[in-house]
């Protein structure tokens, strides 16, 4: 049984344009304060109804390649039954059956375990919210 459970909110501004933004450096300074060197797991939690959490490679294209996939699955047009906000906002109330708004992650001696290529990401493509939350739970 864990001993402890451990959790923080984060405040992230994504401004007014799609963003796929890197969370990687936030969950290793959580895990520095909060799991002490335990093993435990890493619940990344984005509580909105239109953004993902993702884990992938950041920094050599991946970030523009998703969002332009997701561009292409889900365009923003007036195809979309739920129409308020920016025109095509309907497809932002999609995209969490897409890329989950959740991810739990292993964390070793402290430590997230990621692969050599792989970060933590918030992706948001709803121009109409300039700021997001971000929940950091741990339990170990």
């Amino acid at each position: 049984m864990a001993d402890v459970f451990t959790t923080r909110t984060l405040d992230i501004p994504t401004g007014s344009r799609e963003t796929v933004h890197d969370l990687t450096a936030a969950c290793a300074a959580f895990l520095d304060e909060a799991a002490h060197g335990r093993d435990g797991l890493l619940n990344v939690f984005v509580p909105h109804a239109t953004a993902g959490i993702a884990v992938m490679e950041t920094g050599a294209g991946s970030d523009d390649d998703l969002l332009a996939a997701l561009h292409d699955l889900l365009p923003a047009d007036d195809r979309w039954r739920h129409r308020h906000g920016t025109p095509g906002h309907g497809r932002d109330h999609v995209l969490p059956a897409l890329v989950p708004p959740h991810a739990t992650l292993p964390v070793i001696a402290g430590r997230l375990e990621l692969g050599t290529w792989q970060s933590v990401v918030l992706v948001d493509t709803n121009v109409d919210n300039p700021r997001r939350q971000v929940r950091l739970s741990f339990l170990g």
